[in-house]
């Protein structure tokens, strides 16, 4: 025989009229001893009559209001998008190249070479100091490990005897090159000083780098910034040949963010913040070296390498 549940989720009472079905069981009658004193207290106190008399019509009442209120509005997917939407248009979220800009910013560092021993400490104004800078060598670099190891362009320090890099909090150090890889441009230095709280930069595999993929370029051009440029990576694989001819470069990655001299040696980055190139050279036909739109970076693998750091 069916055995009828110990609890029901529904609040419907079973259809009647079977043998097997469970019948309606109704409240049970108070004895008579039991009603005959709540009459005999009512009948005392009168007021009693009164409060029972309004309980139930407040609880009459509960339930009127309660069957006749509408149930609470779905929330649908429409609501949410248009919350969202409204959200966004009074306080609009930062573009994907300024978060991209912001992550790699503390591993920034601008790299001056100096030509000889007592350079700068001459009494030269910095505008004079920055002038003769730029006449030599200044470009870009970007800390790849907290303990002072920078990636730049060997180009950068050619003819220099000294080295000076600026943080981005605008502490500045005497740094040394530590290791070169002239067949990809590449030097990597070591920063006599650091910031209390050197953050390196993140580096990411190219082997899923692909055509279109949006890039952002960070450095010093002309020794301004840090300057932000945005663009996407235009070819892989490339080849670049100096003017002079004295030098070839391979396997670049070509991307249309703008870059000048001084953007040298800074690093190309996607929008997650991770490098994945040192910016190296621009292709200027002409005389004026500026840029035109084709850029190029040397894959990190061989600036990782550089560094005698292991392959991705």
């Amino acid at each position: 025989m069916r055995k009828a549940p110990l609890y029901s989720r529904s609040t419907r009472h079973p259809a009647g009229g079977g043998a097997g079905d469970a019948a309606t069981v109704e409240p049970a009658a108070p004895p008579s001893g039991t009603r005959q004193r709540l009459r005999a207290r009512i009948g005392h106190h009168p007021g009693l009559a009164w409060a029972f008399g309004g309980a139930l019509l407040a609880a009459l009442a509960t339930a009127f209001v309660l069957g006749t209120q509408p149930g609470a509005r779905v929330i649908t997917q429409d609501d949410i998008d248009a919350a969202v939407r409204a959200s966004l248009e009074k306080e609009p979220l930062p573009s994907a190249a300024a978060r991209a800009a912001a992550a790699i910013a503390p591993s920034v560092v601008r790299v001056v070479g100096l030509a000889d021993e007592d350079e700068d400490e001459n009494g030269d104004s910095d505008e004079n100091a920055e002038r003769k800078a730029m006449e030599r060598a200044l470009g870009s670099g970007v800390l790849i490990i907290d303990n002072g190891t920078i990636l730049t362009n060997l180009h950068v320090l050619a003819g220099s005897r000294r080295i000076r890099v600026r943080f981005w909090n605008g502490l500045e150090s005497e740094a040394d090159i530590v290791a070169s890889q002239p067949e990809n441009d590449l030097a990597v230095l070591r920063a006599a000083r650091l910031p209390d709280d050197p953050q390196a930069a993140t580096m990411r595999s190219t082997a899923d780098l692909a055509p279109g993929d949006e890039v952002v370029a960070v450095g010093f051009p002309f020794g301004l910034g840090p300057s932000v440029s945005a663009g996407v990576v235009s070819g892989l694989g490339r080849e670049f040949r100096s003017p002079d001819g004295q030098s070839r470069l391979s396997n670049l990655i070509q991307f249309d963010a703008a870059a000048n001299p001084g953007n040298s040696g800074g690093p190309l980055v996607t929008m997650d913040g991770h490098v994945v190139g040192i910016v190296t050279a621009i292709l200027n036909p002409g005389e004026q070296r500026t840029f035109i739109g084709i850029g190029f970076a040397v894959p990190i693998e061989n600036a990782a390498q550089a560094a005698g750091m292991p392959p991705f």
